[in-house]
């Protein structure tokens, strides 16, 4: 009795591309001829309010010119991500960026507003408490100081 044998990929060679292609944004644009040269995808501009994430100043921190009245940034310190805010002109707060919900990356503030990508649980820009669940509990606040024009994690 002879075993058929096939000649071309296997459905679970497929399955498993599809899905890895699926969880990396820009696997396929490496592949496409519009790709930009190092492969990946460009980053999307940040929204209304919000910047980048933040560079680091020489000296450490963030340039304060970089965090707007209103708005806020992500900066990475160590190996943790903080939310540094400024509610009003010159007041400077800063936040784990951990939403305590299930451990997602909050957004910079749009309207004194912080909220999780996630599953949309809401937070005061200016005191981090818990506005609208599912998180029980508001966003950590981190002490910040400000140092010749930057904001730096105490």
């Amino acid at each position: 009795m002879s075993v058929p044998t096939t000649t071309g990929p296997s459905r679970r060679t497929v399955l498993c591309g599809l899905a890895v292609a699926l969880a990396t944004p820009g696997a396929l644009a490496a592949c496409s001829s519009g790709g930009t040269p190092s492969g990946a995808a460009p980053a999307p501009a940040p929204a209304p309010g919000t910047t980048a994430p933040s560079a680091t100043a020489a000296g450490g921190g963030t340039p304060v010119a970089q965090i707007p009245v209103g708005g806020g940034t992500i900066a990475t310190v160590g190996d943790r991500s903080v939310l540094l805010v400024q509610p009003t002109a010159g007041q400077f707060k800063g936040f784990d960026a951990t939403c305590p919900h299930q451990g997602t990356t909050v957004d910079p503030p749009e309207n004194g507003v912080i909220t999780c990508p996630n599953h949309f649980s809401q937070f005061d820009a200016a005191t981090g408490a818990v506005r609208k669940g599912p998180a029980d509990t508001g966003l950590t606040e981190v002490p910040v100081t400000v140092v010749d024009g930057t904001v730096q994690v105490s």
